[in-house]
């Protein structure tokens, strides 16, 4: 088994980068002629926007983050049992996020006492009672304790106070699907899984990869429509397999460095991932003919040419950094590198509060490359305030 390693700092500003162009595109429901290009594509339609780039490149990058992560622990020797147990409740914390935003979507503001907003304010404000790095003081660990079951408290609340739907179709508290961290959540469980059970070593890494893209195209071509009633009356958490093809796409990267650091071959390293780029390219090509590159359909197109971006971002991120040692150009990102979960919920409640207090911008500010500056510049406004809450000791973290 490769020895734990030393944080890649390629990761984390990888990781920062991300997280600085999903706030940028989920800010485009303020804006106003968004070129085509730059936005998700819609249903049923052969495209790949910017848009649809960005999650898959973040669950690329928990992948490659994975084995570093449970190295940790082996390294500190936690055993099997202890290491599942902590990747379960990493999970569920993703999945009770996910499904409370997801839920938050479809909120019945008018039939909810404190409002869609309120509503919204609460629960972030619960998940960061939860779920903050409180600093390692005995004298205030009841303190510490309290605020956290007043986070617990604070969801009961929440789910009691729940109207979803409208008056007319009223709708409870559900899973609809299940969210951004959910699906976050449930590619993790596996994939961290696969990585425990098969010890970290590279062709039972790549066959669980190859596993899962296969599986997808099946379930593209209906091969596996015989489990549908499982899917239908069971949790079933892989979906497609596309969430979980991303993800195991970073882990056989990360599997592949840890080998070839111990040979000393950084170049080595970076040549294969551009030929598993080539080879993600090609799969992408291959099956676009028969079901299109769709981000909504989560394709096999999708897959192979949102990987091949990721592996490609991710080789040049390696050698920029971690090979030639440029990394000055990317200290704003570190916040939102590290403290990636406090960045992705700061604006859960920058939305709410600006709307309560009336805000907004005229139209010529909203528009055109005017508007999608406003949008870069709001992206790293969040950063800026995610350091600032770092420094005051406020940094979720699951």
């Amino acid at each position: 088994m490769p020895s734990p390693a030393t944080r890649i700092l390629s990761i984390d500003i990888f990781r920062g980068l991300t997280m600085m162009l999903m706030i940028f595109v989920n800010d485009f429901w303020t804006l106003e002629g968004v070129p085509k290009w730059l936005e998700h594509a819609k249903a049923g339609e052969d495209y790949l926007g910017f848009s649809d780039v960005i999650f898959p490149a973040f669950l690329f990058i928990v992948g490659l983050s994975i084995p570093f992560a449970i190295d940790a622990r082996r390294a500190k020797d936690d055993n099997t049992l202890r290491i599942i147990s902590h990747i379960l409740v990493r999970t569920l914390a993703l999945l009770v996020m996910g499904v409370y935003m997801v839920n938050l979507e479809n909120i019945d503001g008018q039939n909810v006492v404190i409002g869609r907003y309120g509503w919204g304010i609460l629960m972030t404000l619960a998940f960061f009672l939860i779920w903050n790095v409180y600093p390692k003081n005995a004298e205030r660990k009841n303190l510490y304790l309290f605020l956290q079951l007043t986070g617990v408290a604070l969801l009961i609340a929440l789910f009691l106070l729940y109207a979803g739907g409208s008056t007319e179709n009223p709708k409870a508290f559900q899973t609809h699907w299940w969210g951004i961290l959910g699906l976050i959540g449930w590619a993790y469980l596996v994939c961290s899984t696969a990585y425990v059970f098969t010890r970290g070593k590279l062709w039972p890494v790549v066959a669980v990869w190859l596993f899962f893209c296969l599986f997808n195209v099946a379930a593209l071509a209906n091969w596996i429509d015989f489990l549908s009633p499982i899917r239908t009356l069971y949790l079933w958490p892989v979906g497609n397999g596309a969430m979980m093809a991303f993800t195991m796409g970073g882990v056989v990267a990360s599997v592949i460095f840890q080998q070839q650091k111990q040979k000393g071959m950084h170049w080595s390293f970076v040549g294969i991932l551009l030929a598993l780029a080539v080879v993600s390219f090609l799969f992408g090509f291959i099956t676009r003919p028969l079901w299109g590159v769709s981000k909504l359909g989560a394709t096999p197109a999708w897959i192979g040419f949102c990987t091949g971006i990721s592996l490609l971002c991710y080789a040049f991120l390696f050698w920029l950094v971690d090979m030639k040692g440029k990394k000055n150009w990317a200290k704003f990102l570190k916040p939102a590198g590290v403290s990636t979960l406090t960045c992705y919920l700061i604006p859960y409640i920058w939305y709410p509060v600006i709307a309560l207090l009336g805000i907004s911008l005229p139209l010529m500010l909203r528009t055109g490359v005017v508007g999608l500056t406003k949008s870069m510049l709001f992206a790293l406004l969040i950063i800026g305030i995610t350091a600032l809450l770092n420094k005051a000791y406020i940094k979720l973290k699951i």
